[in-house]
């Protein structure tokens, strides 16, 4: 039997080859090692675009970690950030602003609803004390794609910062952070990128960094230190997720063969339409309308039926070989499925198939 298909925003499908990157143990101050690490932060730079201006900070754990680094070290004691909050994702970054004693506001929309420049620079306008913003690219809540030119140049216009959570999207969708005067991008092994979990990465302005130093209320999470000392001798400070680097310099030479990121995100398109009209076509809304919706996971409104359980739902799918994911809205009852991961038309095809299939067994949909 084959294993299961995961349509979550990660953790997600990998490749083989990927898997079997893991199977090598590797010591941590060893050469190769080290060269393995430097191989990984070069492309995701380069991927970034921030070969000239930038440095990648590898840190061990979840994308929240990282997060959790960015606007310790980057957002001083004496500074605030405004956080554009329109789901669980950019809510999550104001509470850890709460949770650092930052100073911070939140800049909140619906869950259908995108940030708008003007209302932002109007913000910056009103507030000097806002020294950075926060934004998720892609709120994988809903599947929203926010509007992160029009937004990063009204950061830039009004000489603030900007801080990116694009844990679901980079790799994915253009980002460049040069051109669009992005201080931090944060994100992770185990998304778009195809690798497993257990590393998030900050790519981070180089003079920004510097200035950050004794910002971070934590030892582990200390950006600048981490960069100090993988600078200085190759090696992270603290014992680091090796099997999980080596999976992410697999994947990476696979993103990089596949035709990187306008392949990548033409794969996750062409998976996003067709889940989109299989679905549609079965009965199913979508949450979104198509301008908002990115191909990264899509959410969908459950069935009318006074009899819809998602677990339920949830493990006749499984059994079915496909994982789903629940729905992050407290107001409306959907679920979400997504459609990155080493995945293409044959899984997406056959998931939409079966989640239609399963409804209409369970005669919740006509």
């Amino acid at each position: 039997m084959r294993e299961p298909i995961l349509l979550t925003p990660g953790p997600l499908t990998t490749s083989l080859a990927t898997k079997t990157a893991m199977l090598t143990d590797w010591g941590s101050w060893d050469s190769r090692f080290k060269a393995l690490t430097a191989s990984v932060c070069h492309d995701l730079l380069a991927i970034a675009g921030g070969l000239d201006s930038h440095v990648c900070v590898p840190l061990q754990g979840s994308g929240t970690f990282a997060v959790e680094a960015a606007v310790a070290n980057l957002v001083p004691r004496d500074g605030k950030l405004l956080v554009l909050a329109g789901g669980a994702y950019g809510q999550r970054m104001a509470d850890i602003a709460r949770y650092l004693g930052r100073p911070y506001s939140v800049y909140a929309t619906a869950d259908d609803s995108a940030p708008d420049a003007a209302t932002l620079a109007m913000l910056l306008h009103d507030d000097p004390a806002i020294t950075h913003v926060g934004l998720v690219h892609c709120e994988t809540s809903t599947g929203m794609l926010n509007p992160l030119p029009e937004l990063a140049a009204a950061v830039h216009a009004a000489g603030r910062r900007l801080i990116v959570d694009a844990m679901s999207s980079f790799g994915a969708l253009p980002i460049d952070v040069a051109a669009l005067h992005i201080d931090a991008l944060v994100a992770s092994s185990n998304k778009c990128l195809e690798g497993v979990p257990g590393m998030g990465f900050v790519i981070v302005n180089q003079a920004s960094l510097a200035q950050s130093a004794g910002n971070s209320h934590s030892l582990a999470l200390d950006l600048h230190a981490q960069q100090q000392y993988l600078h200085a001798s190759g090696q992270w400070r603290y014992t680091p997720p090796t099997h999980v680097v080596a999976a992410l310099r697999a994947a990476l030479d696979q993103y990089l063969a596949e035709g990187g990121q306008p392949a990548r995100l033409a794969r996750y398109a062409a998976n996003a339409r067709l889940l989109a009209d299989t679905l549609q076509a079965g009965g199913l809304r979508p949450f979104l309308p198509p301008a908002l919706q990115a191909p990264i996971i899509l959410t969908f409104h459950a069935p009318a039926h006074p009899d819809y359980r998602f677990a339920t739902f949830y493990e006749a799918v499984r059994e079915q070989g496909f994982v789903l994911y629940p729905g992050k809205l407290t107001t409306q009852e959907t679920f979400r499925v997504g459609c990155i991961g080493a995945i293409d038309h044959a899984e997406i095809g056959q998931a939409g198939h079966v989640i239609v299939s399963i409804l209409r067994q369970l005669g919740w949909l006509a």
